[in-house]
């Protein structure tokens, strides 16, 4: 179905130039950067009751730099109601740079090329191949302990740039895992299953693209969280020798996969960590240039004593978190050791939290159903979303990253880049 939208898609935009129409570039992006920052990759949102006056519900806007060059766009439907609400692309901004990009409706795009990706498959039975899906209702009695097999390919969903690869274990356990990259092309969609279709865990070992590099055993990885009262730890959601959830329904959405921003969606209702109960959203993006990924959660339920808490799994180090807490906007906390597997290469792991939330970080037991992670604390809100960044620099990645000062210079320009503020106008 996706290659053919796709391709009809190219032959309208294609018979649109044939025809030689290159003018009606009327509308203007005005895009601004007033800092002295070079902006590198920059995210551009536009929603589109900004820039469709006319509600031209059948067309697209087509952008074109002051170069004349088309730009790589993507439409997202965040509310999912078929139809799209948000314009994004990516633009690079020198230091109070100012550019102007041209707008055209057109019926159709391009393929553009593709920076980010999303995979997701389910086999529906342990006799039955792996089958591409792009949502899943996931109820307490369906993990793999009561089941008798996993269900998912690479355990839940994974997501990617041009840079680095991570996973949810969709499964109950609900952790972040980390893919090492070699290389800026996407990973095959083949990561996870065999020749047959069935699940099988083939990227613990080294391929062309890179492999699974982070052991996550009961943390949750690198930018899961849960919740906390005072020394008590809630973990959303079981561990794999568990065969009950704690929670009643998780459901999973692949909200846009293009080629400039990838979003999933889950939410978790009737989440009864501590006999409370708990419903929870969280939307997770990435775009391409970035070593890492958005996240953004908000709980409802809350009784006003709880803390969000966001891990940074520790298993295979030994040395002390680090905070970095001189910036206006965000904290940055960080490890760097060989913490893959096997201590094998060394590796940069980095939570970036909004200042005003941080409440300092703990560490949890070496046991238990959530261990073995630092745990960053976050003051949070009823219904409250709290947006925060995982990011991780594996040296196979960019042999810099090798270097703990490499590491560290490359979180502060991220956080500089995070805090600077594009002023958008729409000029008709």
């Amino acid at each position: 179905m996706k290659l053919i939208v796709n391709t009809l898609v190219l032959v309208t935009f294609l018979m649109f130039f044939s025809c030689g129409t290159t003018d009606g570039f009327n509308t203007k992006i005005h895009l601004a950067n007033d800092s002295d920052i070079a902006l590198i990759n920059k995210p551009i949102s536009i929603e589109r009751s900004t820039i469709d006056l006319n509600n031209e519900t059948n067309l697209f806007p087509m952008l074109r730099d002051e170069k004349g060059d088309v730009i790589s766009v993507q439409f997202n439907d965040s509310d999912g109601d078929y139809r799209w609400d948000e314009l994004f692309f990516i633009s690079d901004l020198d230091p109070h740079e100012e550019k102007n990009i041209s707008v055209k409706w057109v019926a159709g795009l391009p393929d553009f090329p593709k920076s980010t990706s999303v995979r997701f498959g389910k086999r529906p039975s342990a006799t039955k191949p792996i089958r591409p899906e792009i949502q899943e209702t996931l109820t307490a009695n369906e993990l793999p302990k009561s089941l008798g097999y996993q269900q998912y390919q690479t355990d839940g969903p994974s997501w990617e740039n041009d840079k680095v690869g991570f996973r949810h274990y969709l499964d109950g356990r609900n952790a972040k895992d980390l893919f090492g990259k070699k290389v800026s092309e996407i990973s095959p969609e083949t990561v996870g299953i065999n020749a047959d279709g069935a699940v099988e865990d083939n990227y613990h070992t080294m391929e062309d693209w890179g492999r699974d590099v982070l052991a996550v055993g009961n943390s949750v990885g690198l930018g899961g969280y849960g919740l906390a009262i005072g020394d008590t730890l809630m973990r959303l959601g079981v561990t794999v020798d568990d065969s009950i959830n704690n929670i009643a329904k998780t459901t999973f959405k692949i909200q846009s996969e293009g080629p400039v921003n990838s979003v999933l969606s889950f939410e978790y209702n009737d989440w009864k960590p501590l006999n409370r109960s708990y419903d929870v959203r969280e939307y997770t993006s990435i775009w391409p240039g970035m070593y890492g990924y958005k996240n953004t959660v908000s709980v409802s339920g809350l009784g006003g004593n709880e803390d969000l808490v966001v891990g940074l799994v520790n298993i295979n180090t030994d040395k002390a978190l680090v905070e970095i807490t001189d910036h206006e906007e965000y904290v940055i906390v960080y490890t760097h050791d060989k913490q893959t597997y096997d201590k094998e290469w060394w590796l940069g792991m980095a939570l970036i939290l909004p200042k005003d939330k941080y409440l300092g970080y703990t560490e949890a037991p070496k046991t238990g159903s959530l261990s073995n992670t630092f745990l960053a604390r976050l003051t949070i809100e009823d219904k409250e979303p709290i947006s925060y960044y995982a990011v991780a620099g594996w040296e196979l990645s960019d042999s810099g990253f090798a270097k703990e000062a490499y590491f560290v210079n490359y979180l502060r320009q991220l956080v500089d880049q995070l805090s600077v503020k594009v002023n958008v106008e729409i000029r008709n």
